[in-house]
Parts: structure tokens; C-alpha cells; sequence
């Protein structure tokens, strides 16, 4: 044909015809790193919902007529009843900053002619992150601990009926038919604790931070200064059996935690759901015990037991001179293991990881012993 020639040239290039210099690069980029002052921004861990329940469908009025059968009778069906709203836990949420503050089920469709009931209005899934507690009036209504555990937070209405449903031998032609109920509505607030297998407590600049960034691939922001860290932080420890251990960072407690000093009860909440902990001290500075003993008190009375669960003493900047000297002086203090290590430069991290298998082990034992399912990362 005369127009095959200007069809190829048309006709787009089956390769690129430019350049490998003048190429796009088209490789997947890194996300970058957010800094800990940006992901105050990102992190939510409380948060005030208003949830509706959509409404019900209004129930049909209508009578049936065709030729030779012009009083049919009421054939008015009755309405969708409307849709719930739901919380639901998802293992991939990791903050409530993506929950809004509004949330409505979708409404029921009307009653229709011939007896047709109105379509039951679309439920509202609300994801969560796991660990989030539903609060009503200061009531807890709901804890959501596994995933995919759901919670209904607000009913939708039920449908209206339809004259079909009035019809009685006292009234053949009934008229009356009634509207969908409005859905329920609810002030719920939000409360989310972190949920890791354990925690690690200690005062500011300990080295939680880099101990957590020394043994997974979590990277909490480091610096030289106190309250580097603002979140807690969750990382993953791998073994290789394929078994997953949980290890929050908790953020830097001080004197007078429990009496909400230096934002104490935002960071105290989070150890509630740890099942063992890891207490860090700083082995330079002079009576590193004196920090255990401030860090239990601080715990206690925040919550009666805690302090009790099965905990390990860490040791940390064994590197310095002056660790040293200390460490058999803190052994002699403490009855708890003590393990010294060196979250900067890698001493004696096997030991801590072993230990923290044992401690996962016996927690798994315990939990199956009492016919729980324990929680898996």
C-alpha cells in the first residue's frame, strides 16, 4: 500500500533510539530518612473519633396493579438497614495518624415496588494498628491485640418497613409505611500502646537508640543529646529458624515519670504491653545500679507488678575505661543478669541475642501452657 512507508514512521520504536546518557534513570529510589523531629508529625498515638452508623432505608409504599387485577394489594418492600462502622487491627499499621476524625457507615437503599427490599447499606472498615484501645467516657470498650480482630463502634439503623408489611385482615389497603432508623453515634477516643514482645527502658542518652539500631533494622534518629528519640520505635530481631522477637525503644524515662514529668505517662503506657523487659544503663556514669533502682520505682508506681516481669540488666559503653570499673560493682548490687556490651562498637551482642531468645522461648511456653496464643511478628 502507498501509506505503508508513513505507517512504520508513525509507528513508535520497539527500543529506545536515545542515548544511554540521555536516558532517564528509571531505578527504584530509596525512601528517604525521616528525621525524629519530622516523625513526630507522622506518629499518632491518641486520637479522638466521632463514628456514625449510616441510616436505614425508608420503607416502600406502593400497590400492585396490572390489566384484570387492578387491586393488586400493598406490594411496598422494606429498606436496607445501614451500614456499621468497624475497627479493625491491622499488623501493617504502625500509628493512628491515617485514622480521621469522622467516620459514617453508608445508608441503606429504599423499599421498592413488587415486594423489593432496599440493599443493606456498605459496612466502614476502619484500620487500626495493632495494640489500639477504645475508650468511651473513659471506659475501655475494646482492646484490639491480634490482627484482624475487629470492633463495631457504631450500629447502623435498621430499615423502615414497607405497607406490605401492615397488611392485616382488618386493613386490605394499608398506607402507612415507616422512615429508616438513624444509624448510632459515638465519641470514642482512641489510645494506641505499642505491642512488642520487650522493651527497652532506661534513662535518656543509655543507648537504647543504638543498642535497637545495633541489633535489627530499625533506625531511631542518634545524637549526643537527651530525648534524641520522641516514639517509640519497634524493631526486629531475626533468627534462623525464621522466629521474630519484637524490641521497642521505649523513650528516655526520668525522675517523676509516673507523675506524667518530661511527657512520663506517653511514654509509660507503652511498656504495659512489653512481656519482658531490658533494662540499659550507662555503665560510665558513677553508681550505674542507682539507675536500675530509679527505673524500677518509676515503673512501679506507675503500675503495680510491672517491674516484676522477667527483665535482663544491660550494661552498655562497656568501651569506656571507667565501664570497667564499674561493672563488677554492679553485679555486686543487682540480682538480675547483667550483660555488658558496647552498643557502638559490637561487644558481646551474641549474648544479649541469645538471651533474648530464652526469654521469647519461655514466654511462648508460657503463654501455650495457659491456652493463649502467643503474639507473633
Amino acid at each position: 500500500s502507498p501509506w505503508e512507508p508513513l505507517l512504520l514512521l508513525l509507528r513508535p520504536p520497539a527500543f529506545s533510539t536515545t542515548c544511554a546518557s540521555c536516558a532517564k534513570d528509571r531505578r527504584l529510589r530509596q525512601k528517604r530518612a525521616i528525621s525524629e523531629r519530622q516523625l513526630t508529625r507522622y506518629f499518632v498515638d491518641q486520637r479522638k473519633v466521632r463514628v456514625v452508623g449510616g441510616q436505614g432505608g425508608g420503607g416502600g409504599h406502593s400497590f400492585y396493579s396490572e390489566p384484570r387485577k387492578v387491586f393488586g394489594g400493598p406490594d411496598g418492600g422494606n429498606g436496607g438497614d445501614g451500614g456499621h462502622v468497624i475497627l479493625k487491627a491491622d499488623q501493617q499499621m504502625k500509628s493512628l495518624s491515617s485514622v480521621s476524625h469522622f467516620y459514617q457507615g453508608f445508608h441503606g437503599e429504599r423499599g421498592g415496588s413488587k415486594n423489593c427490599y432496599g440493599a443493606n447499606g456498605a459496612h466502614m472498615y476502619v484500620k487500626v494498628p495493632v495494640g489500639t484501645l477504645v475508650k468511651e467516657d473513659g471506659r475501655v470498650v475494646a482492646d484490639l491485640t491480634q490482627h484482624g480482630e475487629e470492633y463495631i463502634a457504631a450500629y447502623g439503623g435498621a430499615g423502615g418497613k414497607g405497607n406490605r408489611f401492615f397488611l392485616s385482615n382488618e386493613n386490605r389497603a394499608p398506607t402507612l409505611f415507616t422512615p429508616g432508623e438513624p444509624g448510632q453515634e459515638r465519641v470514642l477516643h482512641l489510645e494506641l500502646k505499642t505491642t512488642a514482645h520487650a522493651g527497652l527502658v532506661g534513662f535518656p542518652n543509655a543507648g537504647k537508640s543504638s543498642l535497637l539500631r545495633a541489633i535489627s533494622r530499625a533506625k531511631p534518629a542518634v545524637a549526643a543529646y537527651p530525648f534524641t528519640t520522641l516514639n517509640p520505635h519497634v524493631g526486629i530481631v531475626h533468627y534462623q529458624d525464621y522466629e521474630q522477637v519484637a524490641v521497642a525503644d521505649i523513650p528516655g524515662l526520668i525522675k517523676g515519670a509516673h507523675r506524667n514529668r518530661g511527657l512520663g505517662m506517653a511514654f509509660l503506657k507503652h511498656i504495659e504491653r512489653c512481656r519482658f523487659l531490658l533494662y540499659v544503663v550507662d555503665l560510665s556514669v558513677p553508681q550505674p545500679w542507682v539507675q536500675l533502682q530509679d527505673l524500677k520505682y518509676e515503673l512501679e508506681e506507675y503500675e503495680k507488678g510491672l517491674s516484676e516481669r522477667p527483665c535482663v540488666v544491660i550494661g552498655n559503653k562497656i568501651d569506656l575505661a571507667q565501664s570497667r570499673i564499674n561493672l563488677p560493682l554492679l553485679r555486686e548490687q543487682v540480682s538480675e543478669r547483667v550483660i555488658a556490651l558496647s552498643a557502638l562498637t559490637g561487644d558481646n551482642l551474641e549474648e544479649l541475642l541469645l538471651h533474648l531468645r530464652e526469654l521469647y522461648d519461655t514466654y511462648v511456653k508460657t503463654e501455650q501452657s495457659q491456652g493463649r496464643s502467643p503474639v507473633k511478628w
